[in-house]
């Protein structure tokens, strides 16, 4: 396969801005270095950490590239030494510390898994940033277990939709929450148990009438938070991942100790190399299979030519999608 020595890859300009900073640059394109491998980019994920980044309130973790783009799907271009496992030519699926939003991207071997049977690269673009949240907030950190129930905020996101998909495919109960109840509607039909419209009804009192939480995801913070403390159930546990409502709140301590309650929370961007190598194994053993068998997919809400990465941000910004967002070559 021949690699050109540059490569289109989108910028922000001036470092720092609103959607239409974002602009298609040439730059070079990157070489493998030890462990590494290099993909022709055939789909990008597009995510709400990318506008943080944009916007300068999320810089990249020491030695990922500056520009932007936390997963993507294609072909292994090359192979950089010490890597044993991809082959050029080799369809995959990859989560980065950046740089996808370009014709190629470098990401460590380890982090790299097959693009599972059946799925088009577009749609495997759109898998590791959600797949890697969930499984270690809900499954590793939250410890969701077959037959409990997770209360999932944002139902209607790239998260929210995996969420659902795979706390089902491991046999657990799913309430959502969505803005609108069109969202809610659609949170049924990907598989949601039960979906409540957060405009029209407040969520922890329609949880605590369903039996309540044993596990939350919370992506909102604000005043969702002490009524996610109110409709968990014993020994519950509540997993922050973002704060879109407000990160500074105010909690009844006491009902964290009556009901013993575990407040936890992670971010995923910064862990090491060796922490997201252990993921990706963890995944592919437990999720890849649930792929195969149809249990979990990529829901496609809408994909962008890379040139028009400006109008992929401010679709996803809109709030307006369900599901992925992803620029294609």
């Amino acid at each position: 396969m021949t690699v050109p020595a540059r490569m289109s890859a989108i910028e922000v300009e001036g470092g720092a801005g609103p959607a239409d900073a974002l602009r298609l640059a040439q730059i070079d394109t990157p070489v493998p270095g030890e462990g590494q491998i290099l993909i022709r980019v055939a789909g990008a994920g597009v995510n709400r950490p990318d506008i943080l980044q944009r916007l300068g309130f999320y810089p990249p973790p020491p030695g990922a590239p500056v520009t932007l783009g936390l997963e993507v799907a294609g072909e292994v271009a090359a192979i950089g030494p010490g890597d044993s496992r991809w082959t050029v030519g080799d369809r995959v699926t990859a989560l980065l510390g950046g740089g996808g939003y370009a014709q190629f991207a470098v990401v460590d071997g380890r982090h790299a898994l097959p693009i599972p049977a059946g799925l088009a690269p577009v749609e495997a673009g759109g898998l590791p940033e959600t797949v890697f949240t969930v499984y270690a907030n809900v499954f590793e950190l939250g410890g969701l277990k077959a037959g409990e129930t997770l209360l999932l905020h944002g139902a209607t996101s790239g998260i929210g939709v995996t969420a659902i998909q795979m706390a089902k495919a491991a046999g657990a109960r799913v309430i959502a929450t969505a803005r609108g109840a069109d969202k809610a509607a659609s949170a049924l039909r990907i598989g949601a148990d039960l979906a409540i419209d957060t405009t029209s009804e407040d969520f922890s009192a329609a949880a605590i009438a369903a039996g309540g939480a044993d596990v939350i995801l919370d992506m909102v913070g604000g005043s969702f938070a002490q009524k996610g403390l109110d409709c968990l159930n014993a020994g519950g546990r509540i997993v922050y991942i973002a704060f879109q409502a407000g990160g500074r709140v105010e909690i009844d301590l006491q009902k964290i100790m009556q009901k013993r309650l575990t407040v936890t929370g992670s971010t995923l961007r910064p862990r090491s190399a060796d922490e997201k190598a252990r993921l990706a194994r963890a995944i592919e053993a437990t999720v890849w299979p649930w792929i195969a068998a149809g249990q979990v997919r990529t829901v496609v809400d809408r994909t962008f030519p890379l040139a028009e990465a400006a109008h992929a941000h401010a679709w996803l910004e809109s709030g307006a999608h369900v599901g992925k967002v992803v620029l294609v070559p």
